[in-house]
């Protein structure tokens, strides 16, 4: 099917204004502004690129599904152990940087939806606090068994993971997962999706194959988190499985739900704002994890729906805005002239 005119201008608009977002960066980084604290701005920046995509993947079950999971870590730590197993074994063979990191994206993002798909067949016929349960189950499961696994290093810290990881490279994989999570979700089988999360019944009784598009959404989601999870490990360079615990997973949906549930632009603010947060307020280190608490209570009193809510943000509505404006403007300045 031919895409629409407008529709594809919209997407080259927004494409340009992603690019020259991107070239600032490069200035910023590039031009020694930030001095000594170039390279932990950067470190920064990229730690919120693969946040982002994990929060934009949980908000596909969360807001797009409106069903809760609490294990989310899970399915990120499937992907970073993965794709860290994979890189090492294929260090030193030959393979450029970029071939071996796209590489262990893409075996990260299979292996965690393979395992989004083995647990959401017999876990998405849950609903609500059931299935909250059981992906809390699921993240604990995996965390045991990496502690007992010596593939993954029996408890103990897997390091000397090749560094494939930086803020140029992350930033285009967090574009194009965004950009992919949020076509989903415009296309029809996203459409059928929120039919499901509006009236579960309804949809049931239309003919609609619920947990058919049930599982589809959750293995897609635990795809894209397994992916962030390649780009953790792969920044990192060192694991252990008490890192993707009960409280990541927590921490994940609570930066979904700061932002918005339904909104991508409000994972990619949310999931950037609170990931940093801490890491500015580091010189304050006694106090850091209380104001981050505090954030969260004044967001939650003045915004329960988040901040965006389920809105997003469009460049180039932005740009119609800005014109419908400017003509508005010279509508009035003649007007006046006749006058």
């Amino acid at each position: 099917m031919k895409m629409p005119k407008e529709k594809l201008i919209s997407y080259l608009i927004n494409l340009v204004g992603i690019v020259v977002l991107f070239l600032l960066f490069v200035a910023l980084f590039q031009s020694g502004v930030l001095g000594s604290r170039t390279n932990y701005v950067k470190g920064i920046f990229t730690t919120a690129c693969y946040t982002i995509v994990l929060v934009a993947s949980l908000n596909l079950l969360v807001g797009i599904l409106g069903e809760f999971s609490l294990g989310h870590a899970g399915f990120m730590s499937v992907g970073a152990y993965a794709s860290a197993i994979f890189t090492n074994a294929l260090a030193g063979k030959g393979l450029s940087d970029l071939a071996l990191f796209v590489l262990a994206l893409i075996i990260g993002g299979v292996a965690a939806g393979i395992a989004g798909l083995l647990v959401g067949i017999p876990a998405l016929r849950l609903r609500g606090d059931y299935l909250a349960i059981v992906t809390v189950a699921f993240a604990e499961i995996i965390r045991v068994a990496f502690c007992n696994f010596a593939i993954t290093g029996g408890g103990r810290t897997i390091s000397g993971i090749t560094k494939l990881s930086n803020f140029y490279w992350c930033f285009w994989v967090m574009v194009i997962c965004v950009t992919i999570m949020y076509m989903f979700v415009r296309s029809r089988f996203g459409r059928t999706v929120k039919a499901i999360r509006e009236d579960y019944i309804a949809a049931a009784a239309s003919g609609i194959n619920v947990t058919f598009y049930k599982v589809l959404t959750f293995t897609i989601s635990a795809f894209f988190a397994g992916i962030g999870g390649a780009m953790y490990a792969h920044y990192m360079t060192a694991m252990i499985p008490t890192n993707f615990n009960f409280n990541y997973s927590a921490e994940l949906l609570t930066e979904v739900i700061i932002g918005g549930t339904g909104s991508f632009t409000g994972s990619i603010i949310g999931a950037a704002f609170l990931s940093s947060l801490p890491e500015l307020m580091r010189q304050f280190s006694n106090y850091r994890m209380l104001a981050y608490s505090i954030v969260l209570v004044i967001v939650m009193i003045f915004r329960p729906g988040g901040i965006f809510g389920s809105w997003e943000f469009s460049l180039v509505r932005v740009l119609k805005k800005a014109k419908n404006g400017e003509l508005f403007a010279k509508k009035n300045k003649g007007g006046a002239e006749n006058e």
